[in-house]
């Protein structure tokens, strides 16, 4: 038995069990840690006493014979944008190298409430801008699936801890899709709820209108399980909704027969072949699971990159304010007035990224220019929230790619930072629209063997309608346990890491 293989029910079965102690459970994944991460470089930092000291307190409860929590000696990750206390948070930046945040973020509370293990902090694109975890301040996170290729972003660092079995599960943000993208470029399961279903408390903000947490896993249930634990409302949080959470879990093994999945042609424009093949794939597989597949447009889709590059970096313009090196953070030494020592410590702090981002975002908001962009994408985000509206009035779930490519080399797209931002424009919407989506495993690409092309993960991202978060995990569970995230599996010559 290889304790970093197991799922959460798995876990859950060894411990009560006693074939295994939750303490050799978190030292396992430590070890695995210690063999790869010189490879991948997914974590930032670590954090064994505390995961090892929650671990005995999870073997005490079982040697009393308690109730053990839902998330019980489950060994998991945080990204470093979520603030843990006790453990520094940098958010991958040089500006908060040395920060350790006084309190826990809601969501590490309630998943170490649940019994979870926190092995370390994740590496990602400094402040969560990025779609490669190039931008961290510190070093690139390197795919599992190949290490010459980035694992996604910004959330990359969670993406790949998961997918190289260095945790279970793990927390990660999105705000245009660093949940679903790295997961799809890893091949792992990752979810962003609906906005304000999980507590953005503790999370540091990049665009507060279009945040999220949300958790990574190898299964639909593993993840099912771990929104089940840090959905719900938090009075720290003003845009927490108080909305009943469902069981999520109960639902899963539902019937997908009947449920109306759309399909929208913009979705599918300048799309990667061997990506368009896999999708289509697994739509062919929910049509003999029963699903009705309904051809349906979503008509601005087109403006979506540039109506989210407008809102989110004005926003980032804003919240990125704070760190002028007065209050926590990195102080550059300066000579002269404050304003000298303002300009050096945001020049020696940020990185290009943020930088880059910080400028776009105080242009857009400036006198003179706020109608003519700000307001003009405020405007073009309701059209867009309204195209999803109108489709929900016809199906119940959506199909589109998570990504129009496959992961791609380390350093490919560094110096083409439109690139960069035009392979988010299947994600974005879900996020400017405020609901849920969810990237799952769709098979491989082909690879190539004559020049060492390794197969790589396509990931199928399903999005429904506001707070309806256990549609699509039934839909997903459905496609999983159907055979749907080894589709072509048996043609790659593919070896796990």
């Amino acid at each position: 038995m290889n304790l970093t293989d197991l799922t959460i029910a798995q876990i859950y079965d060894v411990l009560t069990r006693k074939q295994v102690s939750a303490e050799e459970l978190v030292l396992a994944h430590l070890k695995n840690i210690e063999d790869r991460d010189q490879q991948v470089r997914a974590y930032l930092i670590l954090s064994p006493e505390r995961a090892l000291e929650q671990a005995r307190r999870i073997d005490r409860l079982i040697a009393a014979k308690e109730p053990l929590p839902p998330l019980a000696g489950v060994p998991a990750a945080v990204k470093d944008v979520i603030l843990t206390k006790g453990v520094r948070s940098t958010c991958a930046s040089k500006i908060l190298a040395n920060y350790v945040p006084p309190y826990d973020a809601t969501a590490v509370t309630r998943i170490e409430g649940a019994g979870a293990c926190i092995l370390g902090k994740t590496n990602c694109d400094e402040f969560a801008m990025g779609s490669s975890t190039e931008n961290s301040g510190f070093f690139p996170t390197h795919n599992p699936e190949d290490l010459t290729r980035v694992p996604g972003g910004s959330s990359g660092g969670s993406a790949a801890a998961v997918a190289a079995h260095m945790a279970t599960v793990a927390l990660g943000s999105d705000t245009g899709g660093s949940i679903r993208q790295p997961a799809s470029f890893c091949g792992d399961v990752g979810m962003m709820g609906t906005y304000g279903r999980v507590s953005r408390f503790g999370l540091v903000a990049f665009a507060s209108s279009l945040d999220h947490i949300g958790p990574f896993g190898r299964t639909v249930r593993d993840v099912a399980r771990v929104l089940q634990v840090i959905a719900g409302h938090d009075p720290c949080d003003s845009t927490s909704a108080d909305v009943p959470v469902p069981d999520y879990e109960a639902g899963l093994d539902k019937d997908v027969k009947g449920v109306k999945v759309g399909v929208a042609e913009e979705y599918f424009a300048g799309l990667n072949a061997e990506i368009g093949d896999n999708i289509q794939r697994g739509i062919d597989l929910l049509a003999r699971l029963g699903c009705e597949i309904v051809k349906i447009s979503l008509p601005h889709t087109e403006y979506a990159v540039s109506c989210y590059y407008i809102i989110a970096t004005a926003e980032a313009s804003s919240n990125l304010a704070r760190y002028d090196g007065v209050r926590y953070g990195y102080r550059a030494p300066a000579q002269g007035d404050l304003h000298e020592m303002y300009e050096k410590t945001r020049n020696a702090g940020f990185g290009a990224e943020v930088k880059r981002r910080i400028m776009l975002g105080t242009y857009v908001l400036s006198s003179g220019y706020y109608d003519a962009y700000y307001l003009k994408a405020q405007k073009v985000r309701t059209l867009l929230t309204r195209d999803f509206q109108e489709a929900f009035d016809e199906v119940d779930v959506i199909v589109t790619p998570t990504s129009p490519i496959p992961a791609f080399k380390l350093g490919e797209k560094l110096d083409d930072p439109l690139a960069m931002y035009l392979a988010d424009i299947y994600t974005v919407t879900a996020d400017l629209a405020g609901i849920p989506g969810i990237s799952v495993p769709c098979g491989f690409t082909k690879g190539d063997s004559s020049n060492g092309q390794v197969p790589l993960p396509v990931g199928m991202q399903l999005l429904a309608r506001h707070f309806d978060e256990a549609q699509l995990l039934q839909v997903a569970n459905a496609f999983e346990r159907a055979g749907g995230f080894e589709m072509g599996k048996a043609n790659t010559n593919r070896e796990s890491f």
